[in-house]
């Protein structure tokens, strides 16, 4: 019971950091003029959301996989008959997610700020570029991560 509670929490938080990302920080961006001001306030937010989003994440992947140990108990030999089609999409989906948001967070997000500790400054093309990115890769983890939810209330 206390894993699924946790696995909600996880997942609330997942898709918070992501669509706090979106509507918090990158819809904002666009607001202030000064591009250095743009660039200090979206890595002080990449450097609070890495560590949220990809948290979220191994927590809700750990309780998820520990909820698939108690199915298996429960269901014994026929787990596989009546469950396996709809985990087996549900396992597909999250590890779409899992990859979409490690490009995100790692790919993008941490590589960004990591360049600008660099003696090299960023340039406002590289900026847009990554901001563009970072807009795409949410929209597709925030569908992906409500389709999985969607697969997952089945199971």
């Amino acid at each position: 019971m206390l894993i699924s509670w946790l696995h909600l929490l996880a997942l609330a938080v997942f898709l918070g950091a992501v669509l706090g990302l979106w509507i918090l920080v990158l819809s904002p961006l666009s607001t202030i003029s000064s591009y250095n001001d743009r660039l200090v306030f979206l890595i002080k937010s990449l450097k609070v959301y890495n560590p949220l989003q990809i948290g979220a994440l191994g927590v809700l992947l750990m309780t998820g996989a520990f909820q698939i140990t108690e199915l298996k108990q429960s269901y014994g030999a026929g787990f596989a008959n009546a469950l396996g089609a709809v985990l087996e999409l549900k396992l597909a989906l999250a590890f779409v997610v899992i990859i979409t948001s490690t490009y995100q967070s790692m790919g993008l997000a941490h590589r960004f700020v990591r360049q600008t500790e660099q003696p090299d400054p960023i340039s406002e093309q590289n900026f847009n570029s990554t901001i563009r990115r970072l807009r795409v890769s949410s929209i597709i983890i925030i569908v992906l991560t409500l389709v999985t939810v969607l697969v997952g209330i089945r199971i």
